[in-house]
């Protein structure tokens, strides 16, 4: 995977919250809508609460700010520090997950509302609760924004057992985008039904999530930049497919339950098996058609 180097990056998609104060005496209710879904978490497959995971709802925490100048504001300048920083490198997937979007949604006569992909650490106010980082990657549909804890990608190699990559961690912040189309499209819904099991609308969701970031993934290197008139990611070949395939299965519930219980339980899976989440992604990737994407059919 690799993205143009003359490419300006746009850090206003992304709210650094690294390292942010806080502001004395400052508060924010954290509260409203639902607990968001979470694409890779352990806890809901043991039937983990919010509070154990670190999402609560009704209580008020001091608001995080950043500073004037993050991180990603003083780093992430072009597609050369894309292809050098990890943070640079997924803010370059954030744009280019959403201008893909967009651009299908124009096609499609629809309009899309872009969101925010929230770079934090340790924990985090949300719509959805206050969050932990052992929550992992997640998207709330309360304040319609992806929240990410950089470190989770190495856990993603030395918990779950992924082979990690630059696409790998592609693949997870195209998955949660998929969540936010979903939104958008209202089909997110389906899964707040609380069933579990292989055929239940939560697999179904995450599967369609799974699919969608394979779509994306089938078009991003067709995908014009605005700032260079070409598009933003240059390179994606199959070796990257390939990691974001594994990553795939490591999060799958057979594989994830196998792992940390020794056994497999399907009545208590909500992501899908190893095997579904890489024919989705597969799905989505070979067609590049959003419509053939449709696992509640």
């Amino acid at each position: 995977m690799q993205f143009d180097d003359d490419a300006r990056l746009d850090s206003s998609e992304v709210e650094d919250r690294r390292g942010g104060g806080r502001i004395p005496g400052g508060k924010a209710t954290v509260g409203g809508g639902i607990v968001g879904l979470i694409a890779l978490v352990i806890g809901l497959l043991f039937g983990v609460g919010p509070e154990q995971l670190g999402l609560s709802s009704g209580e008020e925490e001091p608001a995080p700010v950043s500073s004037s100048l993050t991180e990603v504001d003083r780093a992430c300048k072009t597609g050369r520090d894309a292809n050098t920083r990890e943070d640079c490198r997924l803010l370059a997937v954030t744009r280019s997950t959403q201008a893909f979007w967009r651009q299908e949604f124009a096609r499609r006569g629809g309009r899309y509302s872009p969101t925010t992909t929230v770079f934090f650490e340790n924990r985090t106010s949300t719509a959805c609760g206050t969050a932990s980082s052992a929550v992992g990657p997640f998207y709330c549909p309360a304040d319609r924004k992806v929240y990410l804890d950089l470190g989770f990608f190495n856990e993603l190699r030395t918990k779950f057992g992924a082979a990690g990559g630059p696409f790998a961690q592609a693949y997870v912040v195209a998955h949660e985008y998929g969540h936010h189309i979903q939104n958008l499209t209202g089909t997110l819904q389906r899964a707040q039904d609380g069933r579990q099991g292989p055929n239940s609308n939560a697999v179904k969701v995450e599967l369609q999530a799974d699919c969608y970031a394979g779509v994306w993934a089938h078009n991003a290197t067709n995908v014009t930049d605005a700032s260079i008139g070409r598009p933003l990611m240059k390179l994606l070949t199959e070796a990257d497919i390939r990691e974001g395939l594994d990553a795939a299965a490591a999060v799958g519930d057979d594989r994830i339950q196998e792992k940390f219980q020794g056994r497999v339980s399907p009545e208590a899976w909500t992501h899908g098996s190893a095997e579904q989440r890489q024919q989705w992604f597969h799905q989505g990737y070979r067609t590049g058609d959003m419509a053939q994407c449709n696992t509640f059919r």
